[in-house]
């Protein structure tokens, strides 16, 4: 714990450079803990070192930004990382049978250049600039949809590797995933992970900005008024009542696809006093 704390406090330490182009700010690094070893393979050095690292921001291709999301494909369990049980630090963890049904919500990391051209869990090369993701018991490989729950940015990840075993976090992301979902500053960002089953085809990811929600309609009726009054045209109100309770009257705006229009409409909110929360449906 020492270590580590010594780690972070070098971090904030670190002043960032000015971002470069379409790449996106040289981060702190971001601490990254051990991934299963095994003593037969030539690759268990690297999990010697204390800390990740980050890239320096001349090796960041200038399109990192743009790197396209993983694509969903059926796709034949790797030989390599699917037992159906192993043990990390004492602890033991159970891999699904199953990708499908598979949602989940905590902190997510990333981990970088400590591990970029090593294996991974299932035998491929980890490269720090593709799409790709660490998980503890999703099968390999899976490909999974990982949504930043404080700004709605989403990304979709093929997870080919073990990890992380750092309490308190569900999935480890690649560097390019990271930057796309803008969390390589601050080393972490709580997300939703929602399975993609490749034989489906993926409908377009619809998200709404929930500004208030009431048990009584009659202020569900006001609030979303108010909204239209300030130029929301997509205000609406939903009905909750799938916990058998009473129903809640949630005020919301949307449904979004567009990244940008629903991030523009999130800052137009805050201007105006309200803070919204994102929601799916």
């Amino acid at each position: 714990m020492a270590v580590l704390a010594a780690v972070a406090l070098a971090a904030c330490r670190t002043t960032l450079p000015q971002p470069e182009g379409n790449r996106p700010p040289p981060p702190r690094s971001s601490p990254t803990t051990p991934r299963p070893v095994d003593p037969n393979n030539p690759n268990a050095g690297r999990y010697a070192l204390e800390h990740d690292e980050a890239p320096d921001h001349r090796e960041v291709p200038a399109d990192i930004l743009n790197v396209p999301d993983a694509v969903p494909r059926a796709e034949p369990r790797s030989r390599g990382g699917n037992a159906p049980s192993y043990s990390v630090f004492g602890k033991t963890y159970r891999v699904l049978s199953d990708a499908r049904g598979y949602r989940n919500s905590g902190m997510a990391s990333w981990y970088g250049k400590k591990f970029h051209g090593s294996a991974t869990a299932n035998g491929e090369t980890y490269d720090m600039y593709q799409m790709t993701a660490a998980h503890k018991t999703l099968p390999l490989p899976s490909f999974v949809r990982v949504t930043r729950t404080d700004t709605g940015k989403s990304v979709i990840v093929r997870v080919n590797d073990r990890g992380p075993f750092h309490p308190g976090r569900i999935i480890d992301l690649s560097y390019a995933a990271a930057a796309k979902l803008d969390m390589l500053g601050v080393g972490s960002a709580p997300v939703e992970v929602v399975a993609l089953d490749p034989v489906e085809p993926i409908a377009p990811s619809e998200q709404w900005l929930q500004v208030a929600a009431y048990a009584d309609p009659i202020n569900a009726v006001v609030m979303r008024e108010q909204l239209l009054a300030r130029g929301h045209a997509g205000a609406q109100i939903l009905i909750d009542d799938e916990n058998g309770g009473d129903p809640l009257h949630r005020v919301v705006l949307g449904p979004f696809i567009d990244e940008q229009k629903a991030l523009a409409t999130d800052q137009k909110l805050r201007t105006e006093g309200y803070v919204a929360r994102w929601m799916r449906r």
